[in-house]
């Protein structure tokens, strides 16, 4: 695996969670309209595509092997981690359902995609429904979240403050050592803070009350977790209408129960299933994230009635309408909301072997300690192509200074 970045798929049972894994993953969830439906959380590996630096160096095609993922034709795609978090339920952070189990999983994450049914047909618990409003799922999922967090820090909170006064350590300080447990790093605690104080004033963190430690769990939360809804199921009946209401409420340049609307991403999960294995069994040439597919290709068996019908519902309702399935777009969202950077380490600045995703901010030595303690123990520079020197400290940028050869 050549990247920790890593992916939680929630939301609602049967919203499509583990139809959207298998559509971006060879994992083998398994699928069903009813409530936990996933009993623990399914693994698989997605593919986020890049440039890949062969066709700038005019590197032979059979050169570019990949070490993880593959490349064609100058596309690099790069495996990220995916989980499916099995089904969360409104009362989760109170025990309910499967409980806080479930919300644990999400430490793991560095960003959520949240899978949510557009054509309304699933209710709040999962259960088969009509006319139900999506927008309720996208409430729920962030008021479960922020209750978790919110309820672990009230429970401590007197203990929390008589430490910071008796230490007298510095809010942030304070406050990381506390999120720490959610997979969280001090620069992101930073902003969460600098975000509150630029809204509501700087105060003493003995001054705060308890909403005012909610007011950071919400700031902290759009931090830690940013995320990308997926609407789902946008080929059935009443899906429009529901898209359209989600697109207006979230059209603010603010996020909105941690969702802003360029991190929301129409899709057909099934459709690309479908689709995925149509191409399998070569009756339709198909690539993840195309505009559309072929039948009559060489060497493609015929579809039957049955099969070409499906198709054709699926060329007219998802493709001609939305231009793709949309589920690769969210892959992408997710990983560009984050900002990482794809990284080439080479031994030679015609060979790309490895591309790595590291967080925004990473230095060329930081990257060298994170390949391997040899490579930071014997570490005397660093180049990118050009010959240009790079210094230990400089920090990575893709397009600048992401293809690095350590001395």
């Amino acid at each position: 695996m050549s990247s920790s970045f890593v992916i939680a798929c929630v939301g609602k049972p049967s919203a499509g969670k583990s139809s959207f894994l298998n559509a971006v993953t060879d994992a083998s969830a398994k699928v069903g309209n009813f409530p936990f439906t996933t009993i623990e959380p399914n693994q698989g590996i997605a593919y986020y595509p890049v440039d890949c630096p062969c066709r700038a160096a005019h590197a032979a095609k059979e050169s570019c092997k990949p070490r993880y993922g593959w490349c064609a034709d100058g596309r690099r795609f790069v495996p990220v981690r995916l989980l499916d978090v099995a089904g969360l339920v409104p009362g989760a952070s109170e025990g309910r359902g499967l409980g806080n189990k479930f919300l644990d999983d999400l430490r793991q994450a560095d960003v959520l995609i949240h899978v949510v049914d557009a054509s309304g047909t699933t209710d709040d618990n999962g259960r088969e429904t009509k006319g139900y409003d999506p927008v309720g799922d996208i409430q729920w999922l962030r008021k479960e979240i922020e209750d978790w967090v919110f309820g672990n820090m009230e429970r401590r909170w007197g203990g929390i403050v008589r430490r910071h006064i008796a230490v007298k350590a510095s809010i942030v300080d304070t406050m990381h050592a506390q999120l720490a447990g959610y997979g969280t790093v001090r620069s992101i605690v930073q902003r969460a803070v600098d975000q509150l104080h630029a809204r509501f004033g700087s105060m003493d963190l003995d001054k705060w009350d308890m909403e005012r430690v909610r007011d950071f769990v919400r700031v902290f939360l759009d931090e830690r977790f940013p995320t990308v809804v997926a609407l789902n199921k946008i080929d059935m009946p009443d899906a429009d209408k529901n898209i359209a209401a989600i697109v207006r409420r979230y059209r603010g340049p603010d996020p909105r129960d941690g969702v802003r609307a360029e991190n929301i991403v129409l899709t057909s999960a099934l459709s690309e299933c479908f689709l995925r294995k149509m191409a399998k069994q070569k009756i339709i040439t198909y690539a993840p994230g195309d505009a559309e597919f072929s039948t009559d290709a060489p060497g493609l068996r015929p579809a039957d009635e049955r099969t070409q019908r499906r198709l054709d519902n699926i060329s007219d309702l998802v493709l001609f309408r939305y231009g793709s399935t949309g589920v690769q777009d969210v892959i992408v969202r997710a990983v560009e909301v984050r900002g990482f950077v794809p990284v080439f380490p080479v031994k030679s600045f015609s060979v790309f072997p490895e591309c790595i995703l590291v967080r925004p901010g990473t230095t060329v030595r930081e990257f060298a300690r994170r390949l391997h303690s040899d490579i930071d123990r014997a570490y005397a520079g660093a180049e990118t192509v050009g010959a240009i020197q790079l210094a230990e400290d400089d920090a990575i940028v893709a397009g600048k200074n992401n293809i690095i050869r350590f001395m």
